[in-house]
């Protein structure tokens, strides 16, 4: 009676006890250690490649992944936190001289707006004519825009130091990945039954999907913005790419980009310059949303667009910058999984050709 009471309870007892302490143990990790499992998996094509060409070697192939895995991630974001961090204070100072040269004329447009037009229209002319009233009016924004470029900079000093723990953890999946991956589904089809595999293969292309549209999609978009700054001379062109990077994730993200820049272009007399980076941002940098997602993500789930942007935000305050990535993607998951259940569900409901 008692071994068989000690089976029943105290084993489960000290499992779940177990189970939270490893919990605890790994909580602070959890965003590197969930970054790097879909890093892995994503990418894991990728690997079996390297794998057969160098002999079937698990530990060189893993290493070779995980080095090119640092250099595509790591030097990027170190490059613009570090650039962020240097450059914050030479950046107040321009903004500074900006101000002290006090505002052009208001373009005549922008009194024909219905509504706000002629108010906003008087207020530009009130502050062009009079530069201490301009000063007046943004120099309380000047000690918050460099707090800000500070806190950017520190949090991508901290992401960095996150992925480095990533990249890490992704030599060990790698190496490892087919043993886990087998006792993976020998353990899902022993809870969930042998159905289940059906919603496995359903999470994995939806994360390949995502994962691929997301950061494809981000990649192509930072190359662009940042070849297309330097083009017209703005400066801190690759930061400002490396920043598109990271809007990307959320619609009209990186229009913030090249609309900012091309109005700093504009202020400085540069018109010529400023109309080239409207048209570059517009027709180039902002098309690749419209052409390369929807391609790379074709296999994947098409989010609504409340879902992104929840993933984005939640996936940030979560997990940190990383959950810019993190979250949407857990998210499709998700959500792809849901529909895919309910399909099963209603194929289990309607009755067969035999049973009628």
């Amino acid at each position: 009676m008692i071994p068989e009471r000690i089976e029943r309870y105290v084993w489960p007892a000290a499992l779940a006890a177990l189970a939270v302490a490893c919990v605890l143990v790994l909580r602070p990790f959890f965003s590197a250690i969930l970054w790097a499992a879909i890093l892995t998996f994503t990418t894991w094509p990728l690997y079996l490649r390297v794998r057969t060409r160098f002999g079937d070697k698990p530990t060189l192939a893993a290493s070779l992944m995980t080095t090119a895995i640092a250099l595509a991630l790591l030097v990027p974001i170190a490059l613009a936190a570090i650039g962020i961090a240097d450059n914050a204070e030479v950046f107040v100072q321009t903004i500074k001289s900006w101000l002290a040269r006090g505002l052009p004329d208001a373009p005549a447009w922008i009194g024909s707006l219905p509504i706000v037009g002629p108010s906003i229209q008087e207020r530009w002319t009130a502050m062009a004519h009079d530069r201490s009233t301009f000063v007046q009016a943004v120099q309380p924004f000047m000690g918050t825009t460099k707090s800000w470029l500070l806190v950017v900079g520190q949090t991508l000093l901290e992401g960095t130091l996150t992925l480095l723990l990533s990249t890490f953890i992704c030599f060990f999946l790698y190496r490892d990945g087919d043993a886990i991956a087998s006792r993976g589904r020998r353990l899902v089809t022993r809870l969930a039954g042998a159905s289940a595999l059906r919603l496995v293969d359903v999470a994995e292309g939806t994360i390949r999907g995502v994962v691929y549209g997301i950061i494809g999609t981000a990649f192509a978009q930072a190359v662009l913005q940042a070849v297309g700054l330097l083009i017209a001379g703005v400066p801190g062109a690759l930061i400002l790419g490396a920043l598109t990077f990271f809007l990307s994730v959320v619609p009209f993200g990186p229009p913030l980009v090249w609309l900012g820049a091309a109005a700093w272009l504009w202020f400085e007399g540069s018109i010529g310059w400023a109309i080239f980076t409207l048209l570059w941002g517009g027709l180039l940098v902002s098309t690749v949303d419209n052409v390369i997602k929807p391609y790379l993500i074709s296999r994947g789930a098409n989010l609504p667009f409340i879902l992104v942007l929840l993933g984005v935000l939640g996936g940030v305050m979560a997990f940190g910058f990383i959950g810019v990535f993190i979250g949407p993607t857990m998210l499709a998951v998700a959500y792809r999984l849901i529909l895919e259940w309910s399909a099963m569900q209603r194929e289990s409901r309607e009755p067969s050709d035999a049973d009628v």
